[in-house]
């Protein structure tokens, strides 16, 4: 066995979420918002517009289906949604019955309880169709119901399903989206449209990266356990051949819930050769990093916010990526570089994600001035695009649809 070859691999138990029944009633009674929030970055996202919200109407009544960032912000949390969240076809057929089962018990307690609105917020493989059946119950407001659909970031019909806006014009009353080219997807709907800014250019935006030229290597294999059991090995092979060319570098590999950390430390097992220069750290605070190999999702656009030179890694089941080449409608997965229309992180995707080409790309970001000057220079540009509009916040968007 060679020093960069993993040892066999540790014993990591199947992750099998228990099927929902009934969800705890409203605390006090009442609830005016019940906020969805399916994985760690919606859970972000809506804990800092509760936050505001609660700050300004400290009489609204707010229960989530989130994780820990709603419950920190006021909300009473009926379920840990961030601790059950995949990603793919696969793998959502195979945790069909727990799915079906939340999905049914959110249901029932909407009718139950009879929230004066829901607020979606990402998530669409649940939230829409959450929307459909309660307006096929007669709860939604679009169907004379008492409850009124608003949904926050929307899904990403820019690059897939676009026609999915016609049924979220039917179901929703109003929609609020991060990105100032969304309105411009829905111009030929009814859905009232507004670009509320990006969270993480928000005044009480606090990074949790920064760049820092001496700073470790981050590792960033997403927020999901299914995508960390498949990225983390790409991203320690490839750590593990620049290491070899570099022996005093480390590297840091965060984690957003105990969950992620358990299936981290099992994979880290398998690569002995790096016991002790890698380290497992919450994200927590703010990590100094030099680069980055990171997974598509939100923390890689914390990364491009910082100007932390890197690149993309991803690869997830072999059938989910064949459906998603066939519907995907967009040159790039990372949303910086779609949004500057070139490779601020260059994407290495199922195959190409080698530990060669990682380690080249590690190699450059460390050790190529003209590399960190385009990340600053695309970095400038990219701040730009996002910054917070005249209009208002997300909270306040909130607040008017409620009428408070």
């Amino acid at each position: 066995m060679t020093a960069g070859e993993p040892s066999a691999p540790a014993t990591v138990g199947p992750w099998r979420p228990a099927r929902v029944t009934e969800l705890p009633a409203p605390a006090g009674g009442r609830v005016d918002v019940l906020v969805v929030a399916g994985e760690h970055s919606g859970d972000e996202h809506a804990a800092r517009v509760v936050r505001e919200l609660r700050a300004t109407h400290p009489e609204l009544a707010v229960c989530a289906l989130g994780g820990p960032g709603l419950a920190a912000a006021g909300a009473q949390l009926l379920h840990d949604l961030t601790a059950t969240s995949v990603v793919g076809f696969v793998e959502v057929l195979r945790h069909y019955s727990f799915f079906k089962s939340l999905f049914e018990a959110t249901a029932r307690w909407v009718e139950r309880h009879r929230p004066r609105a829901v607020c979606f917020v990402d998530y669409p493989g649940f939230n829409l169709r959450l929307a459909a059946r309660l307006r096929e119950a007669g709860l939604a407001a679009r169907a004379g119901g008492p409850v009124r659909l608003l949904y926050y970031i929307s899904p990403q019909i820019w690059a897939w399903k676009a026609r999915r806006r016609f049924t979220m014009a039917r179901d929703l009353d109003a929609l609020a989206v991060i990105f100032p080219f969304e309105p411009a997807c829905y111009a030929d709907t009814a859905l009232p449209v507004e670009f509320v800014g990006h969270p993480f250019l928000a005044p009480d935006y606090a990074p949790p990266v920064r760049h820092d030229p001496q700073g470790p290597v981050l590792l960033l294999p997403g927020s999901r356990v299914q995508a960390v059991e498949r990225i983390l090995p790409l991203l320690l092979g490839g750590f593990t051949e620049y290491f070899a060319e570099n022996a005093d570098v480390r590297a840091v590999v965060l984690f957003p819930s105990n969950e992620v950390a358990a299936v981290a430390r099992g994979v880290l097992a398998r690569w002995p050769a790096l016991a002790g220069r890698v380290e497992l750290r919450e994200n927590r605070g703010c990590t100094a990093a030099s680069a980055v190999l990171t997974s598509s999702g939100t923390m890689s656009l914390h990364c491009a916010l910082a100007g932390i030179p890197g690149a993309i890694v991803y690869r997830t089941n072999p059938l989910t990526y064949l459906f998603a080449r066939w519907l995907v409608q967009v040159e790039f997965i990372g949303i910086a570089n779609l949004l500057l229309r070139e490779p601020m992180y260059p994407e290495f995707i199922q195959g190409a994600a080698t530990p060669a080409a990682l380690a080249a790309q590690l190699r450059e970001c460390r050790g190529d001035p003209a590399r960190r000057q385009r990340t600053r220079d695309q970095l400038a540009r990219l701040r730009g695009l996002l910054a917070q509009p005249a209009t208002g916040t997300a909270a306040g968007w909130l607040a008017r649809q409620l009428g408070a």
